[in-house]
């Protein structure tokens, strides 16, 4: 593993959690436990119902691509070799929404509803990055 030179996630609060479970290569998110809805980025409270028992639970990893911007021009740096590279927003079986990236194909291929399924990429020894694949 090279020296990952891009911004990483925080490890703290419930994003600390969210990421300590990618490095399982697990994907899990919050669930409310009175009204059952997903959600993503991790809170305290439900946004459907306010209610505040929730818990980790695993989802499937497959899903499809809901939407996409493809960068042209780098924002940060460090991502100037990527360009273009598409950031994508993956609707998860489970109805949960995941801002990421689909790797091994290139950002004129990407279409609405095309299958994908999760990877884990450890780009540190600490930081596990969830990213996505075509289905084959």
């Amino acid at each position: 593993m090279g020296e990952y030179g891009k911004p990483l996630p925080r490890g703290e609060g419930y994003h600390g959690d969210f990421y300590r479970f990618c490095k399982q290569h697990e994907l899990r998110f919050q669930r409310c436990a009175d009204c059952q809805a997903w959600r993503h980025p991790p809170r305290e409270c439900c946004p459907h119902c306010g209610a505040f028992a929730w818990r980790w639970e695993q989802v499937s990893g497959k899903g499809q691509v809901y939407s996409w911007t493809v960068v042209q021009r780098a924002l940060h740096p460090a991502f100037a070799e990527d360009v273009p590279y598409a950031v994508v927003i993956v609707e998860l079986a489970e109805g949960v929404r995941l801002v990421s990236r689909v790797l091994d194909l290139p950002p004129q291929e990407l279409r609405l509803g095309l299958p994908v399924e999760v990877v884990f990429v450890d780009v540190t020894p600490e930081v596990t990055l969830p990213m996505f694949r075509p289905c084959r």
